[in-house]
């Protein structure tokens, strides 16, 4: 059996390598050759996914001495602390979810160490339910079966201040279930779920599956009722926003709330590779947007607004 001493060695070698890779450092990769990266995304059938999928391919494109891999997460608020703990060294996160980090509020007890390196495309906050639910508004999930996105993502923080800003307790007042966007796909299907909270890109995959296995039988209900309590109580993070029917096939546009992306890292990344990555999201955007239309969105203008998540010295250096 081996000594506690000898465990307590190796932990810590093993703690400390994964702090040298969270800052870009030296994790060498057993393929390709080259350091290897991590990008933190979310649910497999979620734009954060694919979309790390693509971007961890120009990466080893067109870094020199990186090879990068897209990891399935629970999103935001993990993604977020693998970064800090040096398990990832890319992260996606909603901007209200960074905000959160850089404040030591909501889910992170102090400031975290995150920084920037560009904003990228809006998520749009997608509330849909069984039709025989008869929910038309928020405030209708009262007494219902409501998944709320995996624990610790971006899609639970917006759906637990969805439901409160509606006067729900979501402990007391839904029948709450934390699950995966696939499993939460699976549940309105077969009718243990009643409705679903989802906040990603535009078109998500696990959501066409949904509409188009349902149909009738599936809908949306409208947010915008919900924008002045939720920016009341959290700020102008929250925005106004607008599903197109060609996104999903829906009869008409549905009134929602979106929110911004982030890509970010550590504070301690190399200011090098921190400046690498936000110009190959510009001079690979094509390419990026053949992997996920939401890619399109993602623009020079905006990708510089990441308050109150600063900017990483690299990036900056690279927006001049």
């Amino acid at each position: 059996m081996r000594s506690t001493k000898g465990t307590r060695s190796l932990v810590a070698l093993v703690a400390a390598g994964a702090l040298l890779a969270g800052c870009g450092g030296d994790r060498s990769g057993s393929q390709g050759g080259g350091t290897r990266l991590s990008i933190a995304t979310g649910n497999t059938t979620g734009v954060y996914y694919v979309l790390g999928g693509g971007l961890a391919e120009q990466i080893g494109r067109h870094i020199p001495g990186y090879q990068a891999t897209a990891e399935a997460t629970g999103a935001s608020v993990e993604n977020i602390q693998r970064v800090v703990k040096g398990q990832s060294d890319i992260a996606f996160t909603l901007a209200d979810t960074a905000a959160d980090a850089i404040g030591g509020n909501g889910a992170f007890t102090g400031p975290q160490p995150i920084r920037a390196i560009a904003r990228l495309y809006d998520n749009y906050t997608h509330v849909l339910a069984r039709t025989d639910a008869g929910v038309k508004s928020v405030a209708d999930l009262k007494g219902k079966r409501v998944s709320t996105g995996s624990p610790n993502s971006g899609t639970e923080v917006i759906a637990l201040r969805l439901l409160a800003a509606a006067g729900l307790d979501p402990d007391k007042d839904v029948a709450r279930q934390a699950l995966s966007l696939p499993e939460t796909v699976q549940g309105l299907k077969d009718g243990t779920l009643d409705a679903l909270v989802w906040s990603g890109g535009l078109p998500t995959s696990g959501i066409t599956d949904l509409v188009t296995g349902m149909g009738d039988d599936v809908g949306f209900v409208p947010l915008d009722g919900s924008l002045p309590a939720m920016r009341r109580a959290h700020g102008q993070v929250y925005a106004a926003g607008t599903i197109p029917k060609v996104a999903y096939g829906t009869p008409s546009d549905v009134p929602t709330i979106v929110v911004p992306n982030l890509l970010v890292v550590n504070e301690k990344m190399d200011p090098a590779l921190a400046e690498s990555l936000a110009r190959l999201l510009f001079d690979h955007k094509a390419d990026l947007e053949k992997v996920h239309a939401a890619a399109r969105d993602i623009t020079r203008d905006d990708a510089r607004k990441t308050d109150p998540v600063p900017l990483h010295d690299g990036a900056r250096k690279y927006f001049g």
